[in-house]
């Protein structure tokens, strides 16, 4: 059975990724864990390959258009990708399944959508701050800035699914200032292809990953990006971004909210048994 919820909030999340270019992750993930109560990891699994799906398909459209930067996503997925199997590779020692995953999930998550919140609103004054220092680098600093970038995403990615959006975006506007914006996004959505390919792929190693799930999001996910793409020019950008932002500062204090209340019960009920 096809559940009209999962629909409908696919349906919405694709309406916002094509009307904003954020990443899904940001309001997926959350939407998941918090509306649905799916375990975090099965959550962020099934999230990165979902956003592989769809974000091919952007990257198809940029690719056509000419409009990828192929020098900076090459930088940043060797970057990013030794990162994602490094990480991988931690959260595998620590079973996904358990507590401390789940709170580690969390808190990154947590971190994650408070940094791309942060990254929307104030783009611009971060942008009139640091452009002009970062236009005095030199090549080769920018080239080993780029590929730093990928490794802190490529973490960021593995463990919460978010981070690939905004956060990559704002990171590649301080480095390439001289490239165009559309060249800008499409570098974005290109380099998180690989990205979340190789970290959804290494979820399903790991066990969680929903693909029944994953499906049924999709097929409302696709028509609402194509929606919300054609939407994109016919609202004001800002507006958007500061509903945006409002939305993920909210999903996030809940969800810290949340982890602290699940810690002080864990270490109520650890003191409890102990004092027995």
């Amino acid at each position: 059975m096809i559940d009209p919820l999962y629909v409908v909030s696919g349906f919405g999340v694709g309406l916002l990724v094509g009307m904003t270019g954020v990443g899904g992750g940001s309001l997926m993930t959350p939407l998941l864990i918090l509306l649905f109560g799916i375990h975090p990891s099965t959550a962020v699994g099934t999230d990165l390959l979902y956003a592989a799906a769809t974000k091919t398909g952007g990257s198809l459209v940029h690719g056509f258009a000419r409009s990828i930067h192929w020098p900076a996503v090459i930088r940043l997925a060797s970057g990013s990708i030794p990162a994602s199997v490094v990480t991988l590779l931690v959260l595998w020692q620590l079973d996904l399944n358990g507590d401390s995953a789940r709170s580690l999930i969390n808190l990154v998550l947590c971190f994650a959508l408070f940094l791309t919140a942060t990254s929307l609103v104030f783009r611009r004054a971060i942008m009139d701050r640091y452009r002009r220092r970062m236009e005095g680098f030199d090549a080769a600093t920018t080239d080993r800035a780029t590929v730093m970038v990928g490794v802190a995403l490529g973490v960021l990615v593995s463990i919460s699914s978010v981070g690939a959006g905004a956060v990559g975006v704002t990171a590649l506007l301080l480095l390439y200032p001289r490239l165009p914006m559309a060249s800008i996004v499409g570098s974005d959505i290109a380099h998180a292809v690989p990205l979340t390919l190789v970290a959804g792929i290494g979820h399903w190693a790991l066990g969680s990953v929903d693909w029944a799930l994953m499906s049924v999001l999709l097929i409302g996910s696709l028509p609402g990006i194509v929606i919300g793409s054609y939407c994109a020019v016919r609202v004001p950008e800002t507006v958007l971004r500061v509903v945006l932002a409002s939305v993920l500062i909210l999903v996030a204090s809940k969800l810290g909210f949340n982890e602290l209340h699940f810690s002080q019960e864990s270490i109520a009920a650890v003191t409890g048994s102990a004092a027995h």
